[in-house]
């Protein structure tokens, strides 16, 4: 029973001997702090597309024939505006979309509105109107194909798609 007791001692003390203090700066990396000098895989660049989309957002949405911004739109081209002006060599085209319903020309000339009005919010918030473009696709390409509200709402939006800067 002693034998136990001690092993387990010793195993509570190898176990936290191995953790390190983060405030220290002393390693936590083995081999006396030496590293490959590869990043972990973990490692984020805010740079990149896949930043972008994941935690800034590529897209906001709209009410019924609305192009008005909301206050998650807003929220989201905020956050936009922020990456834009921390990544200056970046230029962008603005998507604007509609769902199904109306006519092909009502919904072309509501997705330029929905793209022209998230350009406004962006310039408003600093960004050169230089570095965006704006396009209409109407309703010609869809997210979600079915004839409800579930499919329409996804489906009326504007998508900011970035260009430019390295790795694009």
């Amino acid at each position: 029973m002693k034998l136990i007791q001690i092993v387990a001692a010793a195993v509570v003390a190898v176990s936290l001997a191995a953790c390190t203090d983060a405030t220290d700066g002393s390693g936590g990396a083995g081999l006396g702090g030496l590293t490959s000098g590869v990043a972990p895989s973990n490692a984020v660049d805010r740079g990149s597309l896949a930043y972008f989309t994941a935690t800034v957002g590529d897209r906001v949405f709209f009410d019924t024939a609305s192009s008005t911004l909301n206050t998650a739109a807003q929220s989201t081209l905020n956050l936009q505006a922020q990456w834009l002006q921390q990544f200056s060599d970046r230029t962008l085209t603005l998507q604007g979309h509609a769902d199904e319903r109306g006519t092909r020309e009502y919904n072309l000339a509501l997705g330029a509105r929905r793209a022209q009005a998230a350009f406004d919010y962006l310039v408003a918030q600093g960004v050169s109107p230089s570095r965006i473009n704006t396009v209409s696709f109407g309703k010609e390409r869809p997210v979600e194909l079915c004839s409800d509200e579930s499919c329409w709402a996804v489906n009326r939006r504007t998508v900011t798609v970035i260009a430019g800067g390295v790795g694009s």
